[in-house]
């Protein structure tokens, strides 16, 4: 006679931030995947959670050239010496991109992004300051257009605010569905394009019909007025959004245990 195992109980909401309940979540979106392209911060943080929670084998590549880096805390940058430490190999960016990545050999690719349009488009070049004052200058692309473009699929991670959710990018730095159905095979790009864009309120996937972003779960304690006041188009909500499970307290202790050691390098 067997007997399943007893559940990993959630962590008390007092001991967790709405930041690491994002985090989290975007990990446990890598669950089955093999190899991610990993954009730096929070998408950062969520994958390498992953490979301690969701899905330890998950083999992570930076577009400095690291394949299978193992950090032991959170790098600090691409250039971050901690990820050729503790790499399988290294290999030169031109690899990296033209036969890794447009070579159709990675699963997921998981960015960030500054502005988000309803079509998953992103802005990580320049925001529109307004009348009579300069633009302001944001990182800029990397090699998130190619990443988009060619990984199996796409994660983004970005926290919910209408800064972030606009109708209208002030810059299209990479181009997530376009401008609607047909947009990313008319330009040729083989991937699916964003499947997910998780928050610190909830989960935003693509409609299968009109591509455009809909609200399909909340995290615990969020309301769907509290989302759609947070987003700058009005947004659909798919039935009755689902819950995201509560963290537990071995995913907590396994970011907080990465944070702390990223400080101290």
């Amino acid at each position: 006679m067997t007997t399943d195992a007893p559940a990993v109980p959630p962590a008390d909401r007092t001991e967790w931030t709405s930041d690491e309940l994002m985090t989290v979540n975007a990990a446990r979106a890598l669950a089955g995947a093999r190899t991610c392209f990993v954009g730096i911060g929070l998408p950062s943080a969520a994958a390498n959670l992953a490979r301690h929670t969701a899905e330890p084998g998950l083999v992570l590549i930076y577009e400095s050239g690291t394949l299978g880096s193992r950090p032991t805390r959170l790098p600090l940058s691409i250039g971050d010496g901690e990820l050729a430490d503790t790499a399988d190999a290294v290999v030169s960016v031109p690899e990296i991109f033209n036969y890794w990545l447009q070579g159709g050999r990675i699963d997921v690719g998981f960015l960030g992004a500054a502005q988000v349009d309803r079509f998953a488009n992103i802005n990580t070049t320049l925001v529109d300051r307004g009348p009579d004052r300069p633009e302001g200058r944001l990182p800029g692309a990397g090699g998130a257009p190619e990443i988009a473009a060619n990984c199996g699929r796409v994660l983004l991670v970005l926290r919910h605010s209408t800064r972030n959710f606009v109708r209208k990018l002030d810059f299209v730095t990479t181009v997530g569905h376009g401008a609607g159905p047909g947009d990313r095979e008319r330009l040729g790009l083989l991937g699916a394009g964003p499947t997910a864009v998780i928050t610190d309120l909830g989960i935003l996937r693509p409609d299968p019909e009109t591509s455009e972003l809909v609200l399909t779960d909340l995290h615990p304690q969020v309301t769907v007025e509290q989302v759609r006041a947070a987003t700058g188009w009005e947004l659909r909500v798919a039935g009755e959004p689902a819950v995201t499970a509560p963290p537990t307290g071995a995913e907590l202790a396994a970011l907080r245990a990465l944070r702390p050691a990223g400080r101290d390098a």
